[in-house]
């Protein structure tokens, strides 16, 4: 039975994590400083180095993931601890401090740990969540056999293109040299589709066509749309107009595609794009940490 990241092993880094965090809480009870609790006292460095060692380890995850050769353990493994054992972080670094925050280099370190942290809850949301909706989206094809269907669709749609007129060759052949994946963060994030109202519209004037009426093309559609409304309200003939019809077909399969692809990237971006936050907070965090640890023992 295939286990998550979560429910690895039986749960046994949330075991592992609830322990810690018991013990921790126990001690932070138990424990009866000199005036009010915090970093201090010989319970707050225990538990400041236990929350050195776990952020200098779980930073170590991100080199570790590069090197499945060569390291122990499986990287399922050492992702489910790294998601609850991070969690953990928060309750023992706000134990070390006795739940002191104040304007300082040590508040910093703490506010950039939370921030790290919670962007990794993002990236376990995104892990969890996107993989499937991939695989749903793509029904058991790739990204790389859609696009190749993709490109098989624009050679046929040219094909029949050629039988019909010039400027709708010219038409299909610019829309063709204008599809285009992937591109800017933004433009994956969209993943915005804008031929959907000029292919209703483009039928929508074959049907006035075989009416006998005069289709007027409309403002808003693609080039390659508008073109084909204009052509058909100059009067096609027959088999142009059922040339037109095939090429509406061919058109629909392909936007159909190029949205399952977009999507595909879209899916993907959102996976990734946490990590853009992520890894420079994570360094912001260990220069922090490093600041933090000289300030405690030199100036303190």
């Amino acid at each position: 039975m295939h286990d998550s990241i979560l429910d690895y092993r039986g749960f046994r880094y949330l075991w592992v994590a609830l322990i810690l965090s018991i013990g921790s809480i126990v001690a932070y009870l138990w424990h009866d400083p000199i005036g009010v609790p915090n970093g201090g006292s010989w319970l707050g460095y225990t538990l400041g180095t236990i929350g050195a060692l776990l952020i200098l380890w779980l930073l170590w995850f991100g080199i570790r993931k590069r090197r499945y050769g060569r390291a122990t353990g499986t990287a399922r493994g050492w992702l489910s601890a790294h998601v609850y054992l991070g969690t953990t972080l928060i309750l023992i670094a706000f134990l070390h401090a006795g739940f002191q925050v104040g304007w300082n280099i040590h508040t910093l370190a703490l506010v950039l740990m939370l921030l790290v942290i919670f962007s990794g809850f993002f990236g376990v949301y995104a892990y969890l969540r996107y993989p499937a909706l991939m695989t749903r989206n793509r029904a058991d094809s790739t990204r790389a056999a859609m696009i190749g269907e993709i490109r098989e669709l624009d050679a046929q749609a040219l094909q029949i293109a050629d039988k019909v007129d010039r400027s709708v060759h010219d038409a299909i052949l610019s829309s063709i040299q204008h599809t285009e994946f992937g591109g800017s963060v933004w433009k994956q994030l969209r993943a915005r589709d804008n031929s959907t109202t000029a292919l209703a519209r483009l039928k929508e004037a074959v049907l006035a066509s075989d009416a006998g009426e005069a289709p007027k093309p409309q403002a808003g559609g693609s080039q390659t749309m508008v073109m084909m409304v204009d052509f058909l309200a100059n009067q096609a003939s027959d088999t142009q107009s059922e040339h037109l019809r095939r090429l509406i077909d061919l058109i629909s399969r392909k936007r159909a595609l190029a949205t399952r692809v977009a999507r595909d990237i879209q899916l993907q971006a959102l996976m990734e794009i946490w990590l853009y936050f992520h890894v420079p907070l994570s360094l912001g965090l260990l220069g922090a940490l490093i600041a933090h640890v000289v300030a405690v023992f030199f100036y303190w």
